[in-house]
């Protein structure tokens, strides 16, 4: 755990008890602090009573008392409209932070020289597999390693800083709203395509979230962006406007015209001032959005001094991320990829585009505008197989494309196997789902494993086994 200081004796109201609310607590308790927690949730409060934290009912109480709120990342800050919490802190006059800005000022108040240093990583996709892949670079360098944030473990709950140590940390958008002094030795954007537009007020709110990540790095600071889409190529320019900012490395696909880019990712292929590096053996790389992946987790190895030679051998031994392009298992010629975190189109359209042809398995709670961006790609889908309640929408938009409506995970696999072994070819049957997972899981990571569990019950051997 992180202690964090700065608020002793004081009263801090925590709202929302999930991973991140109930870390701050312990993490604000450690530090001195004397904090109040609430949660819709009985269940939430029970817990939290039981673990001998206050517990009180923020709606009634006096917050002329309190010197903070740390709202919960689920719970709105400005859009489709504050939450309540909100409305009451700011009548009281007190700030509203989240977990990422406690740990920012838990690192600050260590000595210069004491500091552990800290990547960090945002963007609509590729956040994950982008911090999962530093964290294994570091690690296989021989580096103290602590991977957390949005991905994993809540960053609070990491281990306590060391000088040497590195934090990676995963950042949503949601977390960065509540940030103001949060400065990464190494700040990634990975990309921004349209997300979350609700919670932000638009494509316009989104981006200024996601730019936060870069608005307290201090000099000597690497902001690592990428620029294949023009919100990107935006905050670049906003960045380079800032004469105080640091400086800029860029990344972007082979076709990015950016005359300061020093990282070139395509295919299998990452291109490192003009010198080609072979991504091929890279199994779990597979797709040019993963050579983008790795083309950030290079800069970022490298701006942390490890070696060159040593960076792209952590690269080509990376072992993939649960959930995100996946081989799961092989039926005879059929392999099975489990890209699960693919909960919109743009997250699918990198799965469809890494195979030249796909048993394809979409469909879940659809969001705006569906599959609508991914028809180019319907030439690459031998069949689709439809569940949930995006099934009769995506059927309509697939039109000639050859597809069923399957409803559920098991029914649409076992089709969907038995459709590509009858071709009599190597074949890849792809969960690349295009929705959320809320119609029929709690979340991406439940869908992931029933669609695993569906493979291994056709008895296929697993993947890395025999």
């Amino acid at each position: 755990m992180i202690p964090v200081p700065g608020f002793e004796g004081r009263r801090i109201a925590v709202f929302g008890l999930g991973r991140s609310g109930l870390t701050a607590a312990r993490a604000l308790k450690a530090g001195g602090a004397l904090p109040v927690l609430w949660d819709d949730s009985v269940s939430s409060r029970m817990q939290a009573e039981a673990e001998g934290f206050a517990v009180e009912d923020l709606t009634s109480a006096d917050w002329s008392g309190f010197a903070a709120l740390v709202l919960s990342p689920g719970a709105p800050l400005t859009h489709p409209k504050p939450h309540w919490t909100v409305d009451k802190a700011k009548a009281a006059g007190i700030e509203v932070v989240g977990d990422i800005e406690l740990f920012a000022r838990a690192i600050a108040t260590l000595p210069a020289d004491q500091r552990p240093r800290v990547v960090a990583i945002t963007g609509t996709n590729g956040k994950s597999t982008t911090t999962a892949l530093i964290g294994w670079v570091l690690k296989e360098a021989g580096l103290t390693v602590h991977v957390g944030g949005n991905i994993g473990i809540g960053v609070l709950a990491l281990p306590a800083p060391t000088p040497s140590a590195v934090y990676v940390i995963e950042v949503s958008s949601y977390q960065l709203d509540l940030t103001t002094s949060f400065a990464p030795d190494v700040a990634i954007l990975t990309n921004v395509t349209p997300d979350h537009l609700d919670r932000h007020g638009g494509m316009e709110g989104y981006v200024a979230a996601k730019a936060r990540l870069f608005q307290a790095q201090e000099s000597g600071a690497v902001a690592l962006i990428g620029v294949n889409e023009e919100w990107g190529r935006g905050v670049v320019a906003a960045l380079e406007a800032n004469a105080r900012h640091p400086a800029t490395v860029l990344t972007g696909g082979a076709e990015t015209e950016a005359p300061r880019a020093t990282l070139v990712a395509s295919e299998g292929l990452l291109r490192i001032h003009d010198v080609d590096t072979d991504l091929s053996a890279a199994r779990s790389l597979p797709g040019r959005h993963n050579a983008q992946n790795a083309a950030f987790a290079y800069a970022a190895a490298r701006a942390l001094d490890v070696p060159h030679e040593t960076t792209v051998k952590g690269l080509l031994s990376f072992p993939g991320l649960a959930h995100r392009m996946e081989h799961v298992g092989t039926l005879d010629r059929v392999r099975f990829i489990n890209d699960s975190k693919a909960t919109n189109a743009d997250a699918a359209r990198q799965a469809l585009s890494s195979y030249g042809r796909s048993f394809w398995i979409a469909g879940g709670r659809a969001k705006a505008g569906g599959i609508d961006d991914l028809e180019d790609l319907f030439p690459r889908v031998a069949e689709a197989f439809l569940i949930g309640e995006a099934a009769g929408p995506f059927a309509a938009r697939l039109g000639e494309t050859p597809h069923r409506i399957s409803g559920d995970m098991a029914t649409a696999v076992t089709q969907a196997a038995e459709a590509a072994a009858a071709s009599g070819r190597d074949e890849v049957v792809l969960l690349s789902p295009a929705a959320a997972s809320f119609d029929q899981y709690p979340d991406f990571e439940a869908r992931g494993e029933a669609f695993r569990a569906a493979v291994l019950a056709l008895g296929a051997t697993p993947a890395g086994g025999s």
